[in-house]
């Protein structure tokens, strides 16, 4: 069985040899970059399951990399960084980081992590619609693509709403507090920062724009996603 291809961009040589040591016991394959430019010339040549991104860089910044990177990659992406201001995490979030962890951390926390992305972005690829599309008056959601359209038009979502979207459209009709979706989307416990969450449904609705209407929110409990349509 071939090992899962991780790598880690990051110029502490100490924490790429902490992670590395660490992950290599749990028999994942890890490639080291000490900087932006040398980690894309990395995610070109190869097929990665997961990249660990540092911020502060030299030559290339985490944030800038993070765009060079979403440009040719829907690649996961944990962001690392000393930040742990609230404006960092949802920046990162809105350039495509599909998780955020503040140094110092632990292995263990990095590795449960990694393990929710990668189980939750297998499951989006085993459990497709047997039509591998949904649709809605001019919402469309084709879930092998991964693309979506409002009125023909295709819009840009980063990963996280799409993560979003596509939980909603294959659960119509359900109500969810804001816990659940934190469970259900981002794959483990979020200490109770239910803005997260808000914030995301902001973006969502804002990219949908007038079918913003099918999210709907149910005060006291959370949202949910209704269409007045079946699947």
């Amino acid at each position: 069985m071939n090992k899962m291809k991780i790598l880690i961009i990051d110029d502490e040589e100490r924490i790429r040899e902490m992670i590395k040591e660490y992950l290599s016991q749990e028999e994942f394959d890890v490639n080291e970059a000490s900087n932006g430019l040398d980690g894309l010339e990395l995610i070109k040549q190869n097929d990665y399951s997961l990249i660990i991104l540092d911020v502060m860089m030299p030559k290339m910044d985490g944030w800038s990399t993070c765009r060079e990177i979403r440009k040719i990659s829907k690649v996961p992406i944990i962001m690392l960084s000393a930040r742990g201001e609230e404006y960092d995490k949802l920046f990162g979030f809105e350039l495509g980081v599909d998780d955020y962890i503040v140094k110092p951390f632990s292995p263990k926390e990095l590795l449960a992590r990694m393990n929710a992305i990668i189980r939750r972005s297998s499951l989006t690829q085993e459990n497709k619609s047997l039509e591998n599309k949904f649709k809605a008056e001019g919402l469309v959601v084709e879930f092998d693509s991964r693309n979506v359209y409002v009125d023909e038009n295709l819009i840009s979502l980063t990963p996280k709403e799409y993560e979003l979207l596509n939980f909603f459209v294959q659960n119509t009709n359900m109500v969810f507090s804001r816990e659940q979706l934190l469970t259900s989307v981002w794959g483990y416990d979020f200490m109770g920062d239910f803005r997260t969450v808000d914030t995301h449904i902001k973006m969502l609705r804002d990219s949908l724009k007038s079918y913003r209407k099918f999210i709907k929110t149910v005060w006291g409990t959370g949202y949910k996603f209704e269409t007045g349509e079946k699947k």
